[in-house]
């Protein structure tokens, strides 16, 4: 029977923690409410490692590769645990006070405890959350202030963390879909760097000491073969100088719009980033406009999170017109940036009054989309990749043959 470790919050607000065995994470909920504890986070595992984890969870916290600043995932599970403190009935200082004395990140502690003085001080909850635009989006902030308007505060957090954590799963699915082309490419980079460095010089000194003229690819091979061997510094150099060059242009809005605007038309990588960025406009949009923002605000808010320059870009003449009465669905077909299909099931939810409900399901339908966007660019691409790597390393061996022929064709003579 598996291990838990829990903490959980009493009525009171103290914080509880411990282990138990149960066979499910369910009859484990079960037993603490039972106690009259209300569950905040259950992690399965061992006993010993549930019981190191409880022991030395701050010391592992504290050390030199924890960052310094409070990340996504901090934010994403602080949010889900203060919507159930709320939720529990405690009051939103008694709560933060209760997420402070879970919290194990230093950096965590101190965001935490500063938005609490600030609610203490009689700020509202978005207010204090605004003095931290580093940490809190826009987004963030104006759902919490729809939900503080609407008296609704735990049922927007949940909705929050809820998007935020589909955001999460489409972000952590494209990043887990590249993980083996990117060692493809890599293995392919020390191959290449293997062959021309250690293998081409074995036969170099045998080219020394053919007295004719070798051929032009085997110079080009052994040349380039001796020039890694001896710059290889100065050439990782060169790729760390370019990477630095080329992010400081993608900080410039001329070229990051040109960028993102010749990304978006390439064919297979362009439906990727097309797909994954309509999932995350309709999430956005379809969750702003459930908790009460105005589709005119709520356009403004999201096109703030959407990544592509041109994607984002495009939304100013639609939020333009929305503004001077002519709808939203049709002036965002007219830009002929988004999907059609996602265009036209908005069109078709703003003229049944249903929008909203239609941007949850366009957002659906493109999560699973960028799946198979995601599967499809792969597939183009890792043959492309392995045909890369056979072209150059037959043209090295090619090289090498060449050489020994004209070898043999002087010792002959």
């Amino acid at each position: 029977m598996p291990y838990y470790s829990y903490k959980a919050v009493r009525s009171s607000g103290e914080v509880a923690t411990g282990v138990i065995d149960a066979p499910s994470e369910h009859d484990v909920v079960e037993r603490l409410r039972d106690q009259s504890l209300m569950p905040i986070s259950i992690a399965v595992g061992t006993m010993a490692a549930v019981t190191k984890n409880g022991k030395n969870g701050a010391a592992r916290r504290s050390g030199w590769f924890v960052s310094k600043k409070v990340g996504a995932d901090q934010v994403m599970s602080l949010t889900r645990e203060l919507a159930t403190l709320l939720r529990a009935g405690l009051p939103l200082d008694r709560a933060l006070e209760t997420l402070i004395a879970l919290a194990e990140a230093p950096p965590l502690v101190a965001l935490l405890q500063n938005i609490r003085d600030d609610v203490r001080g009689g700020k509202a909850l978005s207010q204090a959350l605004e003095k931290r635009p580093e940490v809190f989006s826009r987004f963030y902030i104006n759902l919490v202030r729809a939900g503080e308007a609407g008296g609704a505060l735990s049922t927007v957090l949940t909705r929050l963390a809820d998007a935020m954590e589909r955001n999460k799963e489409l972000r952590e699915s494209v990043k887990s879909a590249m993980i083996y082309p990117s060692i493809l490419v890599a293995f392919s980079v020390v191959s290449i760097i293997v062959i021309l460095v250690w293998l081409v010089p074995q036969f170099e000194s045998m080219f020394k000491q053919a007295k004719g003229t070798l051929p032009v690819m085997t110079q080009t091979v052994v040349f380039v073969g001796n020039f890694t061997k001896t710059w290889w510094w100065a050439f990782l150099g060169g790729i760390g100088a370019f990477i630095l060059f080329f992010r400081s242009l993608l900080k410039k809005p001329e070229f990051r719009a040109r960028w993102d605007a010749w990304l978006l038309r390439r064919a297979r990588l362009g439906d990727v980033i097309s797909r994954s960025e309509t999932a995350r406009f309709a999430r956005t949009l379809s969750t702003l406009l459930a908790n009460g923002v105005t589709l005119l605000s709520a356009l403004n808010i999201t096109k703030e999170t959407i990544g592509n320059m041109k994607m984002a870009s495009v939304l100013d003449n639609v939020i333009l017109e929305l503004r001077e009465g002519r709808g939203f669905g049709r002036p965002l077909a007219n830009t002929g940036v988004y999907p059609k299909l996602a265009t036209q099931m908005i069109i078709v939810g703003e003229e049944s009054g249903q929008l909203e409900e239609m941007l949850t399901r366009v957002a659906d339908i493109y999560d699973r989309e960028v799946q198979v966007a995601i599967k499809r660019f792969l597939a183009f691409l890792e043959p492309v990749i392995i045909l890369a790597l056979a072209g150059i390393i037959f043209v090295i061996v090619l090289s090498v043959l060449l050489g020994v022929i004209g070898m043999m064709d002087l010792v002959g003579m």
